[in-house]
């Protein structure tokens, strides 16, 4: 896809303009970059606007509309696609304080090794993804869907590298600058408004590139990916870990349907796709894939889904204990039962327990998923443009 012409320009000018105010609306005083750290979960919640939160939240579960996955028609499934930045950023403006709260700022699944601590073994992950697309200091390097800037920030002080992060959400984005400041990575990183589908940079401007469990959520997958080809130099590097459903997923199979369902209600995805879709997608824009395994479907002892699944006796660090009973399925009935109270009291926005509930369905589908064998957040890939255009 080509950049915008200067009428398309002026249109998403204005639509970005008007996402940072409604953002601003929404999150209030916690948008503030220069207060935002200070404040616990639950102020955070207490400070969003209460009106606009119940209406964010109605207007985001409209987006499933029939209550039974397998009557859903392929029209609503059409639709559904074509509205994924509103879907994504609505889900994004209601989800983040949670997910920070319960996991930290680097929003993805990893793989764990015995012994070792939650948030070494996140780091890995994103280590084993820059050293095997060959991320060094001089290259510059776009995170494609980038969250709060938890993978940049730690791909940037293990490879050195000068990381661009893109995101269409105005609250993530703010959230990402402050704690690019606080790491000491703001003149080695920077965080730009934007679509993935339509990404605002010239061809051949970046090195590299990455998305970590974030282009599940474009309309299309050929689609982001061949703007993350046309964005890279010849001869750059294209790695993901990718949310998928695997070869063992019946679409025709009611249970199935309804865990997916769940995966896209509770994460903020307007379309699950397959392995086989996503292989597909990157060779029918033109890249050369060069390694390709789902990362998921291993023999380890500590299973990816062992914070959902509240193997307690898996964690290794005293936080750890608080991040996998925040994470079960226990902990979290037990954050929505706390934000219900708070929002019955007035303490909190309405429609945060709501919020609560949603999240809670998503992890309980991603459980679910994983133990069936259907399902993994992390299809890794490595691909490649071709160096001779």
């Amino acid at each position: 896809m080509a950049p915008p012409n200067t009428n398309s320009q002026a249109l998403i000018s204005q639509q970005n303009h008007d996402d940072l105010l409604l953002s601003k609306t929404l999150h209030g005083y916690n948008f503030d970059e220069a207060h935002q750290q200070r404040d616990s979960f639950i102020s955070k919640l207490h400070k969003k606007d209460k009106e606009f939160t119940r209406n964010v939240v109605d207007n985001y579960v409209q987006n499933w509309k029939e209550a039974q996955p397998e009557h859903e028609t392929e029209a609503d499934k059409v639709e559904r696609a074509q509205a994924y930045k509103a879907v994504a950023n609505s889900f994004y403006d209601l989800a983040t304080d949670f997910y920070e709260y319960a996991w930290g700022t680097s929003f993805h699944f990893c793989r764990f090794r015995p012994r070792e601590p939650f948030q070494q073994a996140i780091a890995r992950h994103e280590h084993y993804l820059a050293a095997n697309m060959g991320i060094q200091s001089p290259h510059r390097v776009l995170d494609i869907g980038c969250g709060v800037g938890g993978p940049a920030r730690e791909i940037g002080h293990f490879t050195g590298a000068h990381i661009t992060g893109l995101n269409n959400n105005d609250y993530q984005i703010s959230r990402a600058k402050r704690y690019a400041v606080a790491a000491g990575l703001d003149s080695k990183s920077n965080f730009v408004k934007g679509d993935f589908m339509s990404m605002p940079f010239d061809e051949s401007s970046f090195d590299a590139c990455y998305a970590i469990e974030a282009t599940v959520h474009a309309s299309s997958l050929e689609g982001v990916y061949g703007e993350a080809y046309r964005i890279l130099k010849p001869g750059g590097v294209f790695g993901c870990y990718e949310w998928l459903m695997t070869d063992k997923y019946d679409p025709t199979n009611p249970e199935h349907l309804r865990i997916v369902r769940g995966l896209e209600v509770g994460n903020g995805v307007a379309k699950m796709v397959t392995i086989k879709d996503c292989l597909e997608a990157l060779e029918n824009v033109g890249f050369s894939i060069e390694h390709a395994k789902d990362m998921g479907a291993t023999d380890d002892k500590i299973k990816w889904y062992y914070p959902l699944e509240g193997s307690v006796r898996q964690a290794n660090a005293f936080w750890d204990y608080l991040t996998v009973l925040r994470t079960t399925t226990a902990g979290r009935a037990a954050t929505t039962y706390m934000v219900k109270t708070l929002e019955t009291l007035g303490l909190v926005a309405p429609g945060s327990a709501k919020v609560s509930g949603i999240l809670q369905t998503g992890a309980d589908a991603v459980l679910e998923g994983a133990r069936l064998g259907i399902f993994t957040p992390m299809f890794f890939f490595v691909a490649r443009k071709p160096a001779a255009q």
